[in-house]
């Protein structure tokens, strides 16, 4: 049975292909970015984001771009790109229903 395409990402999902939306980069510096990014709420591990960027190979959300010192860069793909603009609307959508039931305007 064929593996089922990422319907909606992970909060570190999300924040690894944030990160690769700025243009290509190596593991550890993916992990620092997160990090900073989310003033050190949101903490990758090697072993989640290693496991994560070859799901993101699989599916085709990310490429290879280049190896140095030993350090693979990925790159975002245009299929990357759909996703987290997807995931994005996504959670703009949860935080407006969010907002809108705080405020009783369309409480159900």
């Amino acid at each position: 049975m064929a593996r089922k395409k990422l319907e909606t990402l992970s909060e570190q999902m999300y924040y690894v292909l944030l990160s690769l939306h700025t243009g290509p980069m190596h593991g550890y510096r993916m992990m620092q970015y997160v990090s900073k990014l989310t003033q050190g709420r949101v903490v990758i591990g090697a072993g989640t984001l290693y496991a994560l960027l070859g799901r993101f190979e699989e599916e085709g959300y990310i490429r290879l771009s280049g190896q140095e010192e030993g350090r693979k860069s990925y790159e975002l793909t245009s299929a990357g790109g759909q996703a987290l603009e997807h995931e994005f609307e996504r959670l703009r959508r949860q935080v407006a229903d969010g907002a809108r039931f705080l405020r009783k305007e369309d409480a159900v």
